[in-house]
């Protein structure tokens, strides 16, 4: 069944769990991250569509696919329209069925971002649609599909971040601690000090942005202290992709193995990756 993320990321707060948000850009990836969920036993799961697959598949067509998929099975999904600056095109994602949205204002001075955010709980909470939005910034890596070459880290400071939960009425925060966008281009450095302080300050589920790559055991120590939904997107392309090249290196395979190699290979790094979010 669709839902928002809201009750969803709320348990996985009280439980010290966290759901995984997977980014899907067409059919096959959307089939294949449901079926992980199915796989685990029943997810729940957020299938992630950024503003910038638009050119891949509409709103609507998004929430198609995923009401044919999932409406009818017991398990929760969520839709979620992941980093979006363009507020027209977050009343859009609303008005077609959206579960949840994110709004992210993260380039923008404080006050711009905080006012932008509230206009968007405004008008998302009115409609029974969750909100995420973002305080401080990610680097991009290898082979990211997120911002730019030139974005630069900057950490979340945890006394802002409660003040702009409390301006916003956010739902869930997204937070820089030193992931990022992307594959890793060295060491990662995580820096779970900053986040111990900025649950401290919130008390509300965070988010974690970049989990592509990111250790097993910082993400299960960013998981003890607050957050409860990781995004996952360059994983999922970049193991995706190796597989139908060797695919189509073997051999000249038909459009039809194509699509169910994308699906199969989709579902197997949102099963990974969801079984150590939930600590199985």
């Amino acid at each position: 069944m669709l839902v928002n993320f809201t009750s969803m990321l709320k348990d996985a707060y009280s439980r010290h769990i966290a759901i995984g948000s997977f980014n899907a850009y067409n059919y096959e990836t959307i089939r294949g991250i449901i079926e992980a969920g199915r796989q685990m036993g029943g997810g729940p799961v957020i299938v992630a569509f950024g503003k910038k697959y638009l050119d891949n598949m509409h709103l609507a067509d998004a929430v198609a696919i995923v009401k044919a998929l999932a409406a009818d099975d017991p398990m929760e999904v969520c839709l979620h329209l992941d980093h979006c600056s363009d507020i027209d095109i977050i009343r859009q994602a609303i008005a077609a069925g959206f579960g949840s949205v994110m709004y992210d204002g993260s380039a923008l001075p404080f006050e711009e971002n905080a006012a932008n955010t509230r206009l968007v709980c405004e008008l998302a909470h009115a409609q029974g649609v969750s909100v995420e939005a973002e305080l401080g910034s990610l680097a991009a890596g290898d082979r990211s599909h997120e911002g730019t070459a030139e974005d630069r880290e900057k950490y979340t400071d945890p006394a802002k971040a409660r003040e702009f939960i409390e301006r916003t009425g956010v739902d869930a925060l997204a937070v820089s601690i030193g992931t990022v966008h992307g594959l890793y281009k060295g060491t990662p450095n995580v820096r779970i000090d900053i986040l111990k302080e900025i649950d401290a300050q919130c008390g509300i589920p965070l988010v974690l942005h970049g989990g592509s790559g990111t250790p097993e055991e910082t993400i299960k120590a960013a998981i003890a202290n607050g957050i409860s939904k990781i995004n996952v997107n360059t994983e999922i392309s970049v193991y995706t992709v190796d597989k139908i090249k060797q695919l189509l290196a073997a051999k000249a395979p038909h459009l039809a193995d194509l699509s169910k190699l994308e699906e199969k290979s989709v579902t197997e790094v949102v099963l990974k990756y969801m079984k150590f979010f939930r600590n199985e």
